[in-house]
């Protein structure tokens, strides 16, 4: 077999399938001044009230600095809270502004839309056999080159 296309390689596809998925979703986010970055992370920040900054790096699986870049945007944007915890003065809580949970509610639906779109054509059981083979990818390459 000759590979002579990027397009065949996997990894290749999975980057450029998810870079068209998020410059779509972006264009529709862009009359609400945020991008899809920021939108999961306060997304994230909505339904887990009080969680800190290490367990939304950890959950949207984004090293400390990138996080800390997007909570800083939404907290200038007034989209989230930054409270102390008080039991630990280390971490603060993070939770999400009236103004952030309507943004929310109001781009909830671009997202699904751009989903759809993205997966027009496919039969709910290919939808699911997808979806259980970039969890098994996603869980395989967890701790590839790990040092």
């Amino acid at each position: 077999m000759t590979l002579s296309s990027p397009q065949q390689f996997l990894g290749f596809l999975l980057g450029t399938t998810h870079r068209r998925i998020s410059v779509s979703f972006a264009r529709a986010l862009k009359p609400y001044d945020i991008t899809p970055e920021q939108w999961s992370t306060l997304l994230m920040i909505c339904d887990r009230s009080g969680v800190n900054q290490k367990e939304v790096a950890v959950a949207s699986a984004k090293d400390q600095p990138t996080t800390a870049r997007i909570v800083e945007l939404l907290l200038k944007k007034g989209f989230i809270t930054k409270t102390a915890n008080p039991e630990d003065r280390r971490a603060f809580q993070l939770s999400a502004t009236g103004e952030g949970r309507a943004l929310i509610e109001n781009t909830i639906a671009l997202e699904q839309q751009t989903i759809d779109m993205a997966v027009a054509g496919l039969q709910p059981q290919q939808l699911e056999d997808l979806r259980s083979m970039l969890e098994q990818i996603y869980h395989n390459t967890g701790n590839i080159h790990q040092e």
